[in-house]
């Protein structure tokens, strides 16, 4: 009896799903999905570092994984066993993490910008086993009790060296135990700030990500393979950047133009020494792009670029525009994703022109294979088209949970199997989806998350601190910025510009609290949540008064 009920309730909900038809997943693991028929393409270049000229191919790719895999065996990596990644994007970064999956381990970025005690409460949150870093970062790790390798040339006390473990591996010979990965194993922990803000590490399977890299290429075209060129700039910590760019560049054999960090100059360089089609980028970079006199030191004309895409944030309409007026050529491919489900939509281009099939403002259609529903936040009831709700989706790409956090967990997959993704948004009558706001409190500084209920806990911790609130204000240049509304105790003297200062040696530089206002008291709600609303309002209002 129950399946039926259930199946009529389920009749009763307004279910969306992809105008495309669905797709095949093959029953692999991520490493073995993305180098298929890598070995015909040994001699390609698959990522390269324009800065310093580095290039690895798809030989190399395909030897360094296996090897490095061995040696994270023959070093004692357990199935399930937690590397952190502390890495800026480097050329061998899709190497370290494919490694570690194909040795059975789960591979876990994190940002080599954070601060030392937030390497360290994510090393403890995933229980980790290993770490693999670099030089200038080692001095982040080196005090976590965790034996590290190091990638690079330099030889440090107390760590192992990269090149030195894959030669090692090699004179090891073929290894006797055959290794049994499933594609139902962990092969990733992410951490993400989830919808209530501190962060949490999103456990995903081999089969979770081959699945959303199945829905996110299936558009692309056979003629394409082997053909794109895409900006590698976007974290590979994220999930966007591992997946998203390197393994899906790997799957259809592209390129990645690796870059480490965003400055200007560099950046137009390399889109066009290296002839980049498809650049991934935050909005904040497009501002530069529309607005930088910098731009204008470069022959635009030599571009290769034929679309961007804006990850991490959304993109206002004025600023689209202003960008397809700069650069006529090129097309403004927009996405939503969560890290606990990776890619959800996507803003197709149309096969035969090339140009957005979704309409401006929307951040595209849903891919094959997904279910979408949106639902009233108060009653749960699912909602029709054209009316805003929150956006929950099903699938085979959603996360198991997350690590360890049970009970958030069953806040945000249902019974049901929908993940509650917190933010608000609606589908219109031709299956274009617009987000409209966002649920979670988060703030996204220039695309990176920043969690309020972090801050306030460092605020907190100040001994002239009586209450703290922080809020995003907005911000032409980054999105948002982080505001704190702070509230002294009696004795307390400190300035403005003592208070950030605080929070900044505390924390990762994008995280920074950028704007304090002291105030008398903390407006909350009858069960004690802090009303955000009313003071940014309050902020802002401040803020035009001044």
């Amino acid at each position: 009896m129950g399946t039926n009920a259930q199946k009529l309730a389920e009749d009763d909900e307004h279910i969306f799903r992809s105008r495309f038809p669905a797709v095949p997943v093959p029953d692999i693991t991520l490493p073995e999905f993305v180098l298929q028929d890598a070995e015909s393409y040994a001699g390609k270049v698959a990522f390269v570092e324009p800065v310093t000229g580095k290039e690895v191919t798809y030989g190399d790719v395909v030897r360094d994984t296996r090897r490095f895999s061995k040696a994270l065996r023959s070093l004692g990596l357990s199935k399930g066993g937690v590397v952190i990644v502390v890495l800026p994007n480097v050329a061998e970064y899709a190497i370290v993490a494919l490694g570690i999956m194909a040795a059975g381990g789960v591979f876990s970025g994190a940002n080599p910008a954070a601060h030392a005690s937030e390497i360290k409460k994510q090393v403890e949150a995933a229980e980790a086993k290993l770490i693999v870093t670099n030089g200038p970062s080692y001095e982040k790790v080196k005090g976590l009790g965790l034996p590290a390798i190091i990638l690079g040339e330099e030889l440090i006390e107390g760590a192992m060296n990269w090149s030195k473990l894959l030669e090692a591996a090699d004179r090891a010979g073929a290894s006797s135990v055959k290794l049994d990965v499933h594609p139902t194993d962990l092969c990733a922990l992410p951490f993400s700030s989830g919808t209530t803000g501190l962060s949490k590490g999103v456990m995903l399977t081999h089969r979770n990500l081959v699945a959303n890299l199945c829905s996110t290429l299936f558009s692309v075209p056979l003629e394409l393979v082997g053909q794109v060129t895409t900006l590698g700039l976007i974290p590979f910590f994220h999930i966007y950047g591992i997946t998203g760019i390197c393994c899906a560049m790997l799957r259809n054999k592209g390129k990645v133009v690796v870059m480490g960090r965003f400055e200007l100059r560099t950046f137009l360089n390399a889109l066009i020494t290296q002839e980049v089609t498809f650049a991934p980028i935050v909005p904040p970079i497009i501002l530069q792009l529309v607005k930088n006199p910098v731009v204008e030191e470069f022959d635009l004309s030599r571009l290769k670029l034929q679309a961007i895409m804006s990850a991490a944030a959304p993109l206002s309409p004025e600023l689209l525009t202003a960008f397809e007026n700069k650069f006529p050529g090129v097309h403004v491919q927009e996405a939503y994703g969560l890290t606990e489900h990776s890619c959800i939509t996507l803003t197709l281009a149309d096969p035969q022109t090339g140009s957005r099939l979704a309409k401006k403002s929307s951040v595209g259609f849903i891919l094959p294979n997904l279910e979408v529903k949106f639902i009233d936040p108060d009653t749960g009831r699912s909602l029709p088209r054209n009316t805003p709700g929150e956006i929950c989706v099903r699938s085979e790409c959603v996360m198991q949970g997350y690590y360890n956090n049970k009970e958030e967990t069953a806040r945000t997959i249902d019974k049901q199997g929908w993940l509650h993704s917190g933010d608000i948004g609606f589908i219109d009558d031709e299956g274009n989806l617009f987000i409209v706001d966002r649920i979670k409190e988060l703030i996204k500084y220039k695309g990176f998350q920043v969690a309020p209920a972090e801050l306030e806990a460092i605020l907190l911790s100040h001994p002239s601190i009586e209450d703290a609130a922080v809020v995003p204000l907005p911000d032409e240049e980054a999105g948002e910025v982080p505001a704190a509304s702070v509230v002294l105790t009696p004795g307390g003297n400190e300035s403005e510009e003592d208070v950030i200062n605080y929070v900044a040696s505390n924390v990762a530089h994008y995280k920074k609290v950028r704007v304090v206002h002291f105030v008398d008291s903390i407006p909350k709600s009858p069960s004690g949540k802090i009303m955000r609303r009313l003071i940014r309002e309050k902020m802002i209002e401040n803020m035009r008064a001044h």
